[in-house]
């Protein structure tokens, strides 16, 4: 995005930002994302962003949710596993994720609910299929992995010079306290072990925190980028989007610090500036 369209983007007085209203005022959540997801199609519509390739248009897509509340745990919930999605509150991954996916259906020239429930049900879960908990693509590295089988995006990782990066996670199955449906049942622990284990035959690579700044011309808006950590039993801790700002990759991102969506500096200051970051790997989305 060329700098004079974003600082004119900015200034424009989004619809959407008057659902900071409604999000206090609406106590059901579900409503207000029926809400909010309406809106952003029209606007997709209404200032031809539908007619954008992907990349722009996750941009634009992006930029409505600033501000947005920082809430992690809005996947979880009382039942079986289903399809939860919640516009009014997103964590580093539902705001890639809706993101990733609200453009997806504006591409495909759609604009039901359903049809959001349709396309965030084939990219959240393992070939698209819905099933218990574990089928759901809780590993930043295993999301990649199959979302490039699915033909949803490409690593290009490797190609502006990442390195290998083993993938080596357990951090779930030794942990299951954290995660209800794990607590509770101990067929799901092991069965998540399994897919730990499966996920150390996968290949991935890795832009070292100190090369990012070298690479930074070769990311384009609406890359997503997943920022690893060292952290003992885990792939990556955080993901983003890329926001070209002129000449520079800026990452947007729900964060848990700010305790919302924000539009951050450079890719490469932001994960220079935790000592657990380790570099990132980018993936970029295929056009539908």
């Amino acid at each position: 995005m060329q700098r004079r369209s974003f600082l004119a983007l900015l200034a424009t007085p989004f619809v959407l930002q008057n659902l900071r209203y409604s999000r206090k005022k609406n106590s059901d959540p579900q409503a207000t994302s029926r809400y909010i997801y309406s809106q952003a199609v029209r606007r997709s519509r209404s200032d031809g962003w539908d007619k954008l390739a992907m990349g722009p248009l996750m941009g634009h897509i992006g930029e409505l949710f600033l501000g947005t509340p920082y809430v992690g745990g809005t996947l979880e919930g009382d039942g079986p596993e289903t399809c939860r999605i919640d516009l009014t509150g997103l964590d580093c991954v539902t705001f890639f994720e809706n993101v990733l996916d609200i453009s997806r259906v504006i591409k495909k020239g759609k604009s039901g609910w359903d049809d959001l429930v349709k396309e965030i049900t084939f990219t959240r879960y393992r070939s698209g299929n819905l099933g218990d908990y574990t089928t759901r693509l809780h590993y930043t590295s295993e999301w990649i992995e199959d979302n490039v089988k699915k033909n949803v995006v490409r690593d290009i990782s490797r190609e502006i010079d990442g390195e290998l990066f083993p993938i080596r996670v357990n951090f779930m199955s030794q942990n299951p306290k954290y995660y209800r449906p794990l607590k509770e049942d101990s067929l799901l622990v092991q069965r998540m072990a399994e897919i730990e284990r499966s996920l150390g035959a996968t290949t991935r690579y890795l832009i070292p925190k100190e090369r990012i700044e070298l690479v930074e011309s070769r990311l384009q808006t609406g890359d997503i980028v997943a920022i690893a950590t060292s952290k003992s039993g885990l792939d990556y801790a955080h993901t983003g989007l890329i926001i070209r700002d002129g000449d520079t990759a800026r990452i947007m991102h729900a964060s848990s610090q700010k305790k919302k969506v924000i539009l951050d500096g450079r890719i490469s200051d932001y994960v220079n500036g935790v000592k657990s970051h380790t570099g990132i790997s980018v993936v970029r989305p295929l056009e539908v």
